[in-house]
């Protein structure tokens, strides 16, 4: 799994720093080749519920694989898309098969992680896809030097590669569908929300997908241009610390997550995000905007594990948890989407300054949502929260 996060992300980098260049190839504005990325989170968001219901009838490893191999042919379709409209139709498929493996991986590291190392394995999940996120920009612009249309079918083709390393590595694993007669039903949404935990990771992962996700890649090169009068260069070093003070928070965090409990990692990373995030909309020079970005950073890094290890205490190893997982991965999308314009529309009539203080201050709410939550780790006994007896009710 590590070996696919790492892959999956690679290929994603490669076409992201493209994509909107190679949608303006075919005669469109700065609006339309804006559409052409968000339909991607637009169809991850209206499919996510579809996606969890594909796991519990077919199980992880299968709906983990298609959404693989869906995704790499609607890639490689976009490269050799004859206009607008098809790169369009082709983009927004990879978004329903972007959202199947997104759920299903979470769910396979959700049942076969044990609780007390959950914090851990997520954590290192996290940091394959980080390493792989920040390689893929780079290879992705030197691709780029032999035509806009290559990245498209190397990114294909690492997902191919993914899709292969999942069905031949993950064979041994017992489907969640089958063993879920076995076991226990699937949890349904319905007990979930009852779980005080999961209400709160539902709000935090909100603020993340709207402060991470959405503000830190729309608005924060915006930022870098408007006030601090820097290049495009500086936007991009800027995400690099970020990423930078994210990979060094995930060195510890996850096993802090397993050692200290979810909800003081919970409470830390985002308190942590959420201030750093509203300074940075008052920094007047690079080298505090630099030093702002890396600390919320190192803010997300502490709540990641945590955050995922909370969503598997609450769903246990004994079921499947599909519409669960999907439900927290659409509040993550509709922060990634709702952020951004939100945000844009806060610094064009209020300016920055409001802007990133309104999204720190979502971060911060988030963070008192946590303060109140009961500990969704369960030392005492093996058995995990749920929503008729779990210690994490309210």
């Amino acid at each position: 799994m590590l070996a696919a996060a790492f892959l999956i992300a690679l290929g994603f980098g490669l076409v992201a720093p493209v994509l909107p260049q190679f949608a303006t190839t075919f005669d469109v504005g700065a609006t339309a080749a804006a559409v052409i990325v968000s339909i991607f989170a637009l169809m991850r968001l209206v499919f996510a519920p579809a996606g969890g219901a594909l796991i519990g009838r077919l199980g992880e490893r299968p709906v983990y694989v298609s959404g693989l191999l869906i995704v790499a042919v609607s890639t490689a379709a976009c490269a050799f898309a004859q206009n607008y409209w098809q790169l369009l139709v082709f983009r927004g498929l990879g978004g329903v098969g972007s959202v199947m493996f997104t759920v299903a991986s979470m769910a396979l590291v959700v049942r076969l992680a044990p609780p007390e190392s959950r914090g851990r394995v997520s954590g290192a999940y996290a940091s394959a896809f980080l390493v792989g996120s920040v390689l893929g920009p780079v290879v992705g612009g030197l691709l780029a030097g032999f035509g806009l249309r290559v990245p498209f079918l190397c990114y294909a083709a690492a997902l191919i590669v993914a899709a292969v390393v999942v069905q031949t590595q993950l064979s041994h694993t017992t489907s969640s569908a089958r063993a879920a007669g076995a076991r226990a039903p699937a949890m349904r949404f319905a007990d979930a929300l009852g779980v005080g935990a999961y209400r709160s990771v539902l709000v935090s992962s909100f603020a993340n997908g709207w402060a991470t996700f959405g503000v830190r890649m729309a608005t924060v090169p915006l930022f870098a241009v408007a006030e601090l009068g820097a290049g495009p260069e500086t936007a991009g070093l800027a995400l690099a610390v970020f990423a930078g003070g994210n990979a060094a928070a995930l060195t510890f965090s996850g096993r802090l997550a397993d050692s200290l409990g979810r909800k003081p990692m919970m409470v830390a990373g985002l308190l942590v995000a959420g201030l750093a995030t509203a300074a940075i909309g008052f920094t007047s020079e690079l080298a505090w905007f630099l030093a702002a970005s890396t600390v919320a950073g190192a803010g997300s890094g502490l709540l990641g594990p945590a955050q995922q290890a909370a969503v598997a205490d609450v769903i246990g190893n004994e079921r499947s948890g599909g519409k669960v997982l999907a439900a927290y991965q659409m509040t993550t999308d509709i922060g990634t989407i709702a952020g951004p314009v939100l945000v844009g529309i806060l610094a064009d009539r209020l300016g920055y300054g409001w802007a990133f203080g309104v999204t720190g201050c979502v971060l911060v709410v988030a963070a008192a949502c946590w303060s109140v939550t009961r500990e969704p780790l369960v030392r005492s006994s093996g058995e995990l929260p749920s929503a008729k007896t779990g210690p994490a009710e309210e």
